[in-house]
């Protein structure tokens, strides 16, 4: 199974993808780059990536590239992350979450949520919306216990 590098701090600048393949090779011809560029300016953009047979031999490559000088500057090697199905058409640099392997799955799934809600304003005329029974204002079920208890409370207070 192939496994995906990221290559990070890459110059800004106008690079070719055989300059970057010559970096990785006395790896071989089983590795492979893919350097991603601005569309409008055809300059990198900063990272790329490389594509290698199996995870010992990427493990290798990290330890033997990661830190090396091209073009004056060094490049940052890691694993990459796995594309999500958001992604089209041109991949993305890992985040900085990349770092922390598992962070709570609460303040995740809450990104998630943020970033796929739409704008509940119109920019046309106001939109009415009709509410059953069934569509009523429920509690949210972490707090349900609690606002139980609260109910109770509060009923036994204005019957004294």
């Amino acid at each position: 199974m192939s496994v995906r590098l990221y290559i990070g701090n890459l110059p800004k600048e106008e690079i070719d993808r055989q300059d970057l393949q010559a970096v990785f090779a006395a790896e071989g011809d089983a590795v492979t780059t893919k350097l991603i560029k601005d569309r409008k300016t055809g300059k990198c953009r900063g990272f790329g990536f490389l594509t290698v047979n199996n995870d010992e031999q990427a493990d290798q490559i990290i330890e033997k590239y990661n830190g090396q000088l091209f073009k004056d500057t060094p490049i940052k090697l890691e694993k990459a992350l796995p594309r999500t199905k958001g992604d089209e058409g041109e991949e993305q640099a890992p985040k900085a979450a990349a770092s922390n392997p598992t962070p709570s799955s609460n303040k995740e799934s809450n990104r998630r949520d943020k970033g796929s809600k739409k704008s509940k304003r119109s920019s046309g005329g106001r939109e009415t919306t009709s509410t059953t029974d069934t569509d009523a204002i429920r509690p949210d079920p972490r707090w349900a216990s609690e606002l139980e208890k609260l109910k109770q409370m509060l009923a036994a207070q204005t019957t004294n």
